[in-house]
């Protein structure tokens, strides 16, 4: 039987389920929840009830209130642009080969460009999930936050007692960041970040071009740092992690400490997250 004050329906705007946190596209069916105007997948029910609220009459559904102040989610538009693009090619090949569609695509694997969407996307969420286990009164956390204007989003924003640290999670697995440092003497000191052996200094350019964003937002009186946090890539034994421009770049457990650090800003952490809550909105 449906609990009071709920109602299954079909979503007409995308959500995030209160309860595990599983993204719930527009056009899926899902419970609303009138009292917290949040919504759930059908697989989560809550505490005491024996069973998922049944379906409610289609004129009904379409007078429902949009569900609002959905959880922010890690990974969840890296997530939702992996599984529009897997979506789109299966698409594609079924309709053109009707008989071997299935079988084509059986064998075949999604183009590189699609599956760098699910690799980010898992490089986000396995950070993501951490960093909600340290958020507390004194460290706030927002995952997957819009730049307004652009298509561009901020992974993580993490704001602490010393400061607010733009975090960019990367997950390039088996490959080794290392820092290349050239000239100094006779010509330009000119600093480069290397994954793999290859050239990654654009990815130092993005986080700094966001942590610019958050400065505007919250203004001076508050630190912020860049982060690269790579994820599952091939750090030494020892050392390893280092500081480029101004940003460190390390690996999760060497930036755990950094943000649970005890520091003078108390009252700036939720100042700061209302804020950045407002003016970089859910991606």
């Amino acid at each position: 039987m449906p609990q009071s004050g709920e109602k299954r329906m079909r979503l007409r705007y995308d959500g995030v389920c209160r309860l595990c946190g599983a993204s719930l596209p527009a056009g899926v069916e899902a419970v609303y929840e009138r009292a917290t105007k949040t919504v759930r997948c059908l697989e989560c029910a809550p505490a005491g009830a024996p069973n998922a609220p049944e379906p409610s009459d289609s004129t009904a559904e379409s007078k429902a209130e949009p569900p609002t102040s959905a959880p922010d989610v890690a990974g969840a538009s890296a997530r939702r642009e992996y599984e529009r693009r897997k979506a789109k090619r299966e698409k594609r090949i079924r309709a053109k080969h009707p008989k071997l569609g299935g079988l084509i695509l059986a064998m075949s694997d999604d183009p590189q460009s699609t599956k760098a969407w699910n690799t980010g996307a898992i490089g986000e969420e396995q950070l993501g999930r951490r960093l909600d286990e340290l958020a507390s009164d004194s460290v706030r956390v927002l995952h997957d936050r819009r730049i307004p204007g652009t298509r561009a989003n901020i992974d993580h924003i993490a704001i602490t007692p010393t400061g607010i640290y733009v975090i960019d999670a990367k997950r390039y697995v088996n490959q080794r960041p290392a820092l290349r440092i050239e000239g100094g003497i006779l010509r330009p000191r000119v600093a480069t970040l290397m994954v793999g052996g290859r050239d990654r200094t654009k990815l130092v350019d993005g986080v700094l071009s966001q942590v610019e964003i958050v400065r505007d937002i919250v203004g001076d009186a508050v630190p912020v740092t860049g982060v690269l946090c790579f994820i599952d890539a091939d750090w030494p034994l020892l050392g390893g992690a280092f500081t480029i421009r101004g940003m460190e770049v390390l690996w999760p457990k060497k930036l755990y400490p950094l943000l649970v650090a005890s520091g003078d800003l108390p009252d700036s952490v939720d100042e700061a997250g209302v804020r950045l809550s407002a003016a970089l909105p859910q991606a």
